[in-house]
């Protein structure tokens, strides 16, 4: 665990050190606000929740976490500081989710500071607080899910453009794969076990189920797979590029 947190505050501390961090702070936070306020009609529907808020969330993030994913790797391997970081008293494992770790905790920070517009609804009217406070949770999972795609895609290259690239499609995919317009392309011929899986892939999904107020511990156990599954793999991309 000490490994760990040595490569989560190295790598969280690094992106507070330059200007890239508050960048994309500003961009989250104009987005979030026009999507709920303009593209939302916040206003004209005239209810008091933060339903055009999270509406947009997926669709903000398929674009801004693989901004923050493509770094993460292809970057250290440009650079080559991969090979220095490798030579620590640290294992593969731990250098991975160190620096996972402190990319989730920032987009957490970055969804935090949206708080007042969880603040304006209360003072507008009588939201359902709970629904609200779930709904934040599925989305921080939900970009944790992305993140660890980002991650394994930024391992697979030097360039940061091909990886942001890699990582948009990937998360693209998981998107869409429960969207009626996927499924018709399987239905009449696939049986009806591969129709559940592929519509059990989705983001957009899970992630409606838990901001509608209800936390299932499919949805959990869903996004805690996926995390696992993108992190084991950029273990097994970086074991396999020793020295590329």
């Amino acid at each position: 665990m000490s490994a760990i947190w040595t490569v989560f505050r190295r790598e969280l501390a690094g992106y507070f050190a330059t200007p890239v961090a508050w960048v994309f702070i500003v961009i989250f936070l104009v987005m979030t606000g026009v999507f709920t306020f303009y593209l939302g009609g916040f206003y004209e529907r005239g209810v008091a929740d933060l339903d055009p808020f999270f509406r947009f969330h997926p669709w903000l993030y398929l674009f801004l976490v693989p901004a923050i994913a493509m770094r993460l790797w292809a970057e250290e391997r440009r650079s080559g500081t991969i090979e220095l970081l490798l030579t620590l008293p640290i294992s593969l494992p731990q250098a991975v989710l160190g620096k996972f770790l402190a990319a989730w905790v920032f987009l957490g920070i970055c969804l935090d500071l949206t708080v007042p517009i969880w603040l304006t609804v209360n003072y507008l009217g009588d939201p359902d607080n709970g629904v609200i406070l779930a709904a934040y949770i599925g989305s921080w999972l939900m970009a944790g899910g992305m993140l660890a795609i980002g991650s394994c895609m930024s391992a697979l290259t030097r360039n940061q453009v091909v990886a942001f690239i890699l990582s948009v499609v990937a998360c693209f995919v998981f998107l869409l794969s429960g969207l009626p317009m996927v499924m018709d392309l399987f239905n009449g011929w696939a049986p009806q076990v591969l129709l559940d899986a592929i519509a059990g892939l989705s983001f957009l999904a899970h992630y409606v189920d838990i901001s509608k107020g209800v936390i299932d511990l499919r949805d959990l156990v869903y996004f805690a797979l996926v995390i696992g599954f993108w992190l084991l793999a950029n273990i097994i991309v970086l074991d396999m590029r020793k020295g590329e």
